[in-house]
């Protein structure tokens, strides 16, 4: 184990372990690693689109790419100026009422994902704008919900992966 001094209270020194660099592509480090965040998977082959989604109050990354809110209201909290988006897709959120009756409950999952898909079949043009962008750059959609497998970034992120 690698150890580093460091100065205790009277002066007497002390060891504490190092804390673990891990190289990130790019050669940027972070520590410790956070897989479901920091390892990039591989090259986006030709066709394909590369959609990532995650919370707006995480810290933005070099590897986000375009960020896009795809939240129909602001999120709680959140300065516009540590939100560092590139656009705001309201018209892409879900309406108001689909949202009120999600609500997040689990159990209301697959119907709000299916409603929320007819929505987006109206939208068809942002979609194919954000599609295109996609295929030649990382899209990152942001999200205010707390839970990171119930919310509408999952579905469109699904829906702007589906080959048209």
């Amino acid at each position: 184990m690698v150890t580093r001094k460091r100065r205790g209270s009277g002066g007497a020194s002390a060891t504490k372990p190092a804390s673990r660099k891990v190289a990130r592509p790019g050669g940027a480090y972070s520590s410790p690693p956070c897989f479901a965040h920091e390892v990039d998977p591989q090259p986006v082959a030709a066709g394909t689109v590369d959609v990532r989604s995650k919370r707006i109050y995480e810290q933005r990354e070099s590897s986000d790419g375009y960020r896009v809110l795809v939240d129909r209201l602001w999120p709680r909290g959140m300065k516009k100026s540590a939100a560092a988006l590139d656009a705001w897709a309201k018209d892409l959120a879900p309406s108001t009422e689909l949202r009120k009756w999600f609500g997040h409950d689990p159990q209301r999952w697959q119907q709000f994902r299916a409603r929320y898909r007819a929505e987006l079949e109206s939208r068809a043009a942002l979609l194919d704008s954000l599609r295109q962008r996609a295929a030649h750059q990382r899209v990152t959609l942001l999200y205010s919900a707390q839970d990171q497998r119930l919310n509408q970034a999952v579905v469109l992120a699904e829906l702007l992966r589906e080959p048209r």
